[in-house]
Parts: structure tokens; C-alpha cells; sequence
């Protein structure tokens, strides 16, 4: 049995803490701030098994250096293998499994290049972590690759079972679905999962996990292959439209200034 604990670090990150009930410890995915890490592993006296990184940003890496020296230099470390990041000791590529290190659990590596150009998810059992690519109503900005990559980077994450599990690193929910609404007012799971969402916020807890199934009912970033998406983009922009990428690519320039 996979456990999985959100860490709360800066404003609104979460580091991922995996446990299973076979093994004593736990791994961490992301670890932007080493002390929240340490401190949790502390307080529940758990030692480090092992890191996933999904790509080079501080705030996911930050933590590695001082986590490798509190719990030793061999302690596994994930990551893109194209990005290079310092204290990445095990670097990985698209490949159906990989074995984690000291907790006996198979992972998918799954390349998604859009955010930056090495990003990687993990999809273990129907838990995926994807980082900053798919967010739950959003996804992430283009700093490095294209609208292109990150529409079919997002297009294999889509076609995962609708019943995966969506773990990204943000608790950028509740702003992403301000612009979703806006995007597709009409859309009626959209409107519940909007009032679910805000009620998590509002009892402070997490809006994540979310599933590939909702993501595909209720993410734009997810549906620019509908009719509805295509004419507001097409009106919002005044320009006709019938096609996903231009409609994928169009969204996102409107969501980088919303």
C-alpha cells in the first residue's frame, strides 16, 4: 500500500512524501526546502529512501544538496537526464520502469517537455507526479519549450487511465479555475468541481490529488480539441479557428496575461 503526505513549503508548493507499508522510510518528490523534509521525517522518525526530481527549477531541487549531506551522498536521486542537476545521482529517461532504490517500487518515466525542456513525470501504480506540466485546471507556463511540446507532452498524459491520480507541485487550483470559468462558463463539472475546490481552500486543506478523468472534463488546457473551446479562443481573438494546436497555444498566451 502507497502512502502519499503533502509537505507545505513557500507560498504554495507541495512536496510529495511517498511511503509504503512494505518499507520504513519514505521517498520525497521535488524537495524545494530541505527542513520541511527533515522535519517530517523527524517528528514521524522515518529515514530518507530515496528523491524524484521532475525538473531543474529551484524550488524543486533547492533541498537536494543539504538532504544528501544530513542523510548521506548515496542516497538515491532521481531526475531528467538532458537537465543535469547537481546531486542528481541516478538520471533517467523515458523508459516503462524503472526499480526505486531501497523501497522496491516501479516507476514510468514519462518525458514531458514544455515547462522546461527535460522535464519528467513519474507514474507509479495510478499515482502520477508530474510536476509543474499538468496542474490541476492549468498547466505550467512555457519557459523553455513550445506550445507544441507541452500540448503533447499534456496529450500523453491524458491518455493515462482516468483513474490516476494527479499530484503536481502548486496549490494553483483555485487560480487556474478563476480563468477555466472564464474560458467555459457552461461547463457544469467545471462549476462543481469549482465549488469543491473552494470549500478544500477554505477548510485549508490541499485541492490535489486530482484524477486524469476530471482533468479531462474540467481543464481547458485539456479540451482545446472541443468545438466550445475553439470558437471562445476564436472570438477572444478575434481570428477563425478549427484546430487543437492553434487553439492550445492561443489559450496559453491568454492565460500567461489573465
Amino acid at each position: 500500500m502507497l502512502t502519499v503526505t503533502p509537505l507545505t513549503a513557500f507560498n504554495d508548493n507541495y512536496i510529495w512524501a511517498l511511503q509504503t507499508s512494505q518499507n520504513h522510510g519514505a521517498y520525497v518528490v521535488d524537495p524545494g526546502d530541505a527542513n520541511v523534509v527533515i522535519d517530517f521525517l523527524k517528528t514521524n522518525q522515518l529515514p530518507l529512501l530515496g528523491v524524484l526530481i521532475t525538473h531543474h527549477h529551484h524550488d524543486h531541487t533547492g533541498g537536494i544538496a543539504q538532504l544528501l549531506q544530513h542523510y548521506g551522498i548515496d542516497t538515491p536521486v532521481y531526475g531528467p537526464q538532458i537537465e543535469n542537476i547537481n546531486g542528481v545521482n541516478q538520471p533517467v529517461s523515458a523508459t516503462k520502469s524503472v526499480l526505486l532504490k531501497n523501497i522496491d517500487l516501479n516507476a514510468e518515466i514519462i518525458e514531458v517537455p514544455g515547462h522546461t525542456l527535460g522535464h519528467v513525470a513519474y507514474l507509479i501504480d495510478n499515482i502520477l507526479f508530474c510536476g509543474d506540466t499538468l496542474f490541476s485546471a492549468g498547466c505550467g507556463r512555457l519557459f523553455e519549450g513550445t506550445a507544441t511540446q507541452m500540448q503533447q507532452s499534456l496529450a500523453l498524459l491524458s491518455d493515462l487511465p482516468e483513474s490516476t491520480k494527479v499530484y503536481c507541485t502548486h496549490e494553483y487550483t483555485l487560480a487556474n479555475l478563476a480563468f477555466a470559468n472564464v474560458v467555459e462558463p457552461n461547463n457544469a463539472e467545471l462549476i462543481r468541481y469549482t465549488q469543491q475546490a473552494q470549500q478544500l481552500r477554505a477548510n485549508k486543506k490541499p485541492t490535489l490529488p486530482s484524477s486524469i478523468g476530471v482533468e479531462k472534463a474540467i481543464n481547458p488546457f485539456l479540451r482545446t480539441h472541443t468545438q466550445v473551446l475553439q470558437k471562445t479562443i476564436s472570438e477572444q481573438f478575434q481570428q477563425p479557428i478549427n484546430n487543437s494546436a492553434k487553439t492550445f497555444a492561443l489559450l496559453r498566451k491568454w492565460k500567461d496575461n489573465f
